[in-house]
C-alpha cells in the first residue's frame, strides 16, 4: 500500500517538506511529521478564507498550499477511481 504524501511549508522558514497523508477530508487533514517514535501527528484545517490549510507542530506554523475545493476534488476523484476499480473486479 502506497502511502499519500502531500509537500507543507512551514511558514517561519519558508521550508518545504513531505508529509505523510494519516487521513483527509474536506474539513481537516491529519499528516505524521517524521518517522518511527520520533513521529508526530498534525491536524491542518482550512483557513478562514478557504485557500490554504494551516496547522501547528512543535510550535511551528505549517501551511498546505490546496484550497478546500481542491481538497475536495482530489476527494472525490480518488473516490470514483476506487469505485471503478470494485465494478471492474466483480
Amino acid at each position: 500500500m502506497n502511502n499519500e504524501t502531500i509537500t507543507v511549508r512551514v511558514t517561519e522558514s519558508g521550508q518545504t517538506m513531505d508529509v505523510v497523508v494519516y487521513s483527509k477530508r474536506p474539513d481537516r487533514i491529519e499528516v505524521v511529521i517524521g518517522e518511527g517514535v520520533h513521529s508526530v501527528k498534525c491536524e491542518l484545517t482550512p483557513t478562514r478564507q478557504g485557500l490554504s490549510y494551516a496547522g501547528s507542530v512543535m510550535g511551528r506554523e505549517i501551511i498546505y498550499e490546496r484550497s478546500r475545493d481542491d481538497v475536495a476534488a482530489e476527494i472525490n476523484k480518488l473516490q470514483q477511481a476506487r469505485e471503478n476499480v470494485h465494478k471492474r473486479g466483480v
